[in-house]
This record gives structure tokens, C-alpha cells and sequence, in this order.
């Protein structure tokens, strides 16, 4: 079966980390860029961060500049995005996406994961 699965969400106070994973089965992940999204209740889907292929570029949305980092393993066949200082406005539905072309223009998705829940509260 082909799929990405998310791992890693849960709730965490502000200023805390978690890191989140994107798994792939069934695929290698090194053939794809790999994009994180998030959307919260009542908002539109926000692409967080991206990484290419060979993971020489990444990009972030703004908001989270400084605070978060992708990264990936191919050997693990799996991709990171490590987020530090955890905001509020950061919770939402975190999911990865693996998909053709490049960051600066967008991916064109081929798989996309179910997601997993990020809650940053006190």
C-alpha cells in the first residue's frame, strides 16, 4: 500500500518543540519534494515549509521562519519538520505532501498524508 503517515503531533505549551514526521510506505521518498501544510479550523490550508529532492533547498512560510526546520533522510525514507517556540497561531492539521517539481513554484502532489493534529495552548 502506498501512503504517507504523519507522526509526532500532540499538545504542547508555548514555547515548546515537537517534531513532526512524514513517513512513506511502499515508495521511496528520495523522488519526490516533500511540502508540510497545515490549516486550522476556519482558515485556509498554509503551506509551511518544503524541501527538494536532494533536500539542497528548503523554504518557509514567514510565521514560521527561524522557529522550524525541514529536513530529510532518504535512508529512513522519511522527512522531518522540527518546530521550536511553538506558537498559539501555530496549531492546526499538520500534512505532508510528496510530489514533483520544485519548492519555489509548488509541488505537484502525487501522495498526500492524512495529517496529524498540532494543539500549542497553556
Amino acid at each position: 500500500q502506498l501512503q504517507l503517515v504523519e507522526s509526532g503531533g500532540g499538545l504542547v505549551q508555548p514555547g515548546g518543540s515537537l517534531r513532526l514526521s512524514c513517513a512513506a510506505s511502499g515508495f521511496r521518498l528520495y523522488n519526490y519534494a516533500i511540502s508540510f501544510f497545515r490549516q486550522a479550523p476556519g482558515k485556509e490550508r498554509e503551506r509551511v515549509s518544503c524541501i527538494s529532492i536532494t533536500g539542497g533547498t528548503t523554504n518557509y512560510t514567514d510565521s514560521v521562519k527561524g522557529r522550524f526546520t525541514i529536513s530529510r533522510d532518504n535512508a529512513a525514507n522519511t522527512v522531518y519538520l522540527q518546530m521550536n517556540n511553538l506558537k498559539p497561531e501555530d496549531t492546526g492539521l499538520y500534512s505532508c505532501v510528496a510530489g514533483g517539481g520544485r519548492c519555489r513554484s509548488g509541488i505537484v502532489p502525487v501522495y498526500r498524508g492524512q495529517g496529524t493534529q498540532v494543539t500549542v495552548s497553556s
